[in-house]
């Protein structure tokens, strides 16, 4: 093949445009047309363009409640071809979504065949299903033939489509709505259309309600899965007012007793939009990797009606802790956004409030009333106009049969002999004979007279504001009786709950399976925990020149707090600690410690013990051991020291009296309540030295006598009366250390 070099003369009209501003012009018209098109729905019927046209091409193909089905495959293809130019997969995908119980409130679509489960299972091909419009899409339509909404032409301009559906209930809180656009989502959740309907008959005879009073109606979504909501009705007012928030909604579950005391849990409704196979997947992958230890089985026992059994480790588990845990791992409990942002006016994306968004619906439905009103005005005028003609005829009936026969003319020598309009000469040329029999002036007054009172009051209602909403009241009245909270439809599924009042601490530990096991770490800070409490040191190894530090038993839901010499206190999970595979990992990969501290001391935790901070400089303080936890890798720093000062003694408070011992061998003794209590700081001075540091400390009751070991392991036992020459105030130099007392300085020998 040849290059050919293709040139373009001036009458070709190509232009030059910046790549910058090609796109931006580009991508905005893309940015619009997902946004008012695609993703977002209209705050009169709820619904975006695809549901909208799905509906419209229903009622054209006269798919009413009470007639056949029809296949979905002619609906979408119907809807394919005249409305909406996009896949046929997206079109049935959003034609079986309204079908479905579980993923709408109140169904649009009634389907006959296979439309999909809870569990995700897809629906089948559309040439193997059927449907048909539900009486709650009627409503949707009422009026659509009454000229109650605009249309305007479809995308090939061969046919009209509605512009928005006259919509007798507001559908967009009722049955909710989401979707991506582009810079913006939506994401409302169902409501039930009686609280609605109250609401919005409320907010008509008082136009100036706030939110808070719609919420006393409105008291949370209802949704067609059922379920708890446990959000706090604050919350919830707060979210209705704003347009944005979140609703906690659980799984809702009862105890079953079985024999000998045992028991199951039976989940018998799930949250909304989540699919009940993987949930339980999800939930049998926790349990087999022990995160879940209160646990002992889970199983799917539904039919028709869901029935997920979850069985207990053992009887005296808590039921209700049981099931806190699982819904703070698992989907039996979810987080629905409210994000009520919605196309006001069909084209300007808003962030709505409750009343807000009740109000533009009510604004709507006044519109159409107002149209209605018009178009049946037009209509009984018409038909006035006729029924004056069939008047005039019945007085004049035998003239009138002689014109019809004899004159060329019939119609132009009615209207002159009877004075008649063309409509009225029209009407009774079109007249048939059997008709003539029925001509009655009686009946024809009678209708006349009817239709006059309608056009009276029709024109009084058009005329009167207070009579337009009246009207509307009396139809959110009539809507209401149809979803009423007696009816199948109308019955809130969705109860309101408090949350049980559980320690966070409880929770977190009914998720860790309880296990025991031993802490040990190294002089040189590596740390790991060994199964099961070990009585013997001897036999664990270390890294060359590391050898052990601290060993002691835990259980795997302790928290282990380790203190370093810069004063700094760590909290590390005893179940996150690595196995006792190899020699652990250093401390410094789970915490945050600085290079120049070490680790002082580890210990498990214990609730309200009072532990005493000591510094090598004999500056001390007594803080509460639940002060020292912290949450984060970085620590807390609680015991405030500088060079060449560090973190010495870390010592749990028993008995009423403190003794202190220097590296000089002074001992020092004074009553504890000379210490001040903190929760952070130097402290204060404990005792004072010429050179050196603290030595040992150690807290005792002055009753039992003062206590120490040996290097032979030998205890010695000083009683009150034998230690009052080492008595003294708090910060005082103290006395040489009594006789046999330790070479090494230490309590411990």
């Amino acid at each position: 093949m040849s290059n050919k070099v293709i040139r373009l003369s001036e009458k070709d009209h190509i232009e030059p445009i910046e790549l910058r501003s090609a796109l931006q012009e580009r991508y905005l018209a893309y940015a619009l047309s997902t946004i008012m098109d695609r993703a977002l729905p209209d705050v009169r019927d709820g619904l975006k363009p695809v549901h909208r046209r799905i509906l419209h091409a229903m009622r054209l193909l006269k798919l009413n409640p009470d007639q056949a089905y029809a296949k979905c495959a002619r609906i979408v293809g119907d809807v394919m071809g005249k409305f909406h130019p996009h896949g046929d997969s997206s079109i049935y995908d959003a034609l079986v979504r309204l079908a479905q119980d579980f993923a709408v409130r109140y169904p649009l679509v009634d389907g006959q065949g296979n439309f999909g489960n809870i569990d995700g299972d897809n629906a089948a091909a559309m040439r193997y299903t059927e449907a048909r419009m539900t009486e709650v899409a009627t409503l949707l339509l009422d009026g659509i033939n009454e000229n109650a909404v605009d249309f305007r032409p479809t995308y090939n301009e061969e046919d009209e489509e509605p512009v928005v559906l006259p919509a007798a209930f507001p559908n967009l809180l009722a049955n909710g709505s989401s979707g991506i656009a582009v810079g913006m989502a939506t994401s409302i959740p169902p409501h039930n259309v009686a609280e609605l309907c109250e609401a919005a008959t409320f907010l008509i005879a008082h136009p100036d309600a706030t939110n808070d009073d719609l919420v006393k109606f409105v008291k949370g979504p209802d949704f067609p899965t059922g379920g708890v909501l446990v959000e706090p009705a604050d919350s919830i007012s707060e979210s209705y007012r704003t347009g944005r928030g979140v609703f906690r909604l659980r799984a809702r579950w009862h105890k079953e007793e079985g024999s000998r005391g045992s028991y199951s849990i039976v989940v018998t409704e799930i949250p909304y939009q989540v699919q009940k196979s993987r949930l339980i997947e999800k939930t049998a992958e926790l349990l087999l990797a022990r995160r879940l230890p209160m646990l002992d089985d889970i199983r799917d026992e539904s039919t028709k009606d869901i029935r997920i059994v979850l069985e207990p480790k053992t009887r005296t588990v808590d039921p209700e802790l049981l099931m806190e845990s699982i819904f703070k791992l698992t989907d039996f409990e979810v987080r629905v956004p409210l994000n009520l942002n919605v196309l006001t006016l069909g084209k300007i994306p808003n962030v709505l409030s409750l009343g807000q968004a009740l109000q533009q619906w009510l604004d709507h439905r006044k519109g159409v009333l107002v149209r209605r009103s018009e178009f049946r005005l037009h209509e009984i005028t018409r038909r006035l106009e006729i029924l004056g003609g069939y008047l005039i005829a019945y007085l004049n009936l035998d003239e009138v049969i002689r014109i019809i026969r004899e004159e060329d003319d019939p119609k132009k020598q009615l209207m002159t002999s009877f004075s008649l309009t063309e409509n009225q000469a029209e009407a009774i040329l079109n007249m048939r004979l059997r008709s003539l029999r029925k001509l009655e002036e009686v009946e024809i007054r009678k209708e006349f007279d009817t239709l006059k009172a309608e056009e009276a009051e029709l024109d009084a209602l058009l005329q009167s504001d207070i009579k337009q909403w009246k009207a509307i009241a009396s139809e959110i009245a009539k809507v209401k009786k149809v979803f009423g909270p007696d009816s199948p439809l109308g019955r809130r599924r969705t109860s309101f709950e408090d949350a049980p009042d559980h320690d966070i601490k409880d929770i977190e530990q009914a998720m860790i399976e309880k296990e025991p096991v031993t802490i040990v770490i190294s002089e040189k800070g590596w740390l790991r925990a060994l199964k099961g409490h070990l009585s013997d040191y001897s036999g664990l190894t270390f890294k060359e020149d590391d050898r052990l530090k601290i060993a002691f038993p835990a259980m795997t839901t302790d928290k282990i707090i380790v203190m370093s010499t810069g004063g700094k206190f760590f909290t590390i999970a005893a179940n996150a600690l690595p196995g006792g595979r190899g020699h652990g990992e250093p401390i410094r990969i789970l915490v945050d410690m600085d290079n120049d501290e070490d680790i002082l001391t580890a210990f498990v935790h214990e609730e309200d013990r009072k532990l005493l901070l000591v510094s090598y400089h004999a500056n001390g303080f007594i803080v509460s051991e639940n002060d020292v936890l912290g949450t984060t890798r970085k620590g807390k720093q609680v015991m405030n020291v500088k060079q060449p000062d560090e973190a010495k003694l870390c010592l749990p408070v028993t008995g009423d009296h403190l003794a202190i011992v220097g590296e000089n061998r002074k001992m020092l003794i004074f009553p504890l309540d000379q210490i001040s209590e903190m929760t952070r700081g130097k402290g204060v001075r404990l005792q004072r030295y010429k050179d050196g540091g603290v030595s040992d400390a150690i807290t005792f009751d002055l009753s039992e006598g003062l206590t120490w070991r040996d290097a032979a392991e030998r205890n010695f036992t000083r009683g009150a009366a034998e230690l009052v020459e080492w008595f003294g105030t708090r910060g005082s130099a103290g006395r040489m250390v009594p006789k046999g007392f330790p070479r090494s300085g230490k309590f411990s020998g």
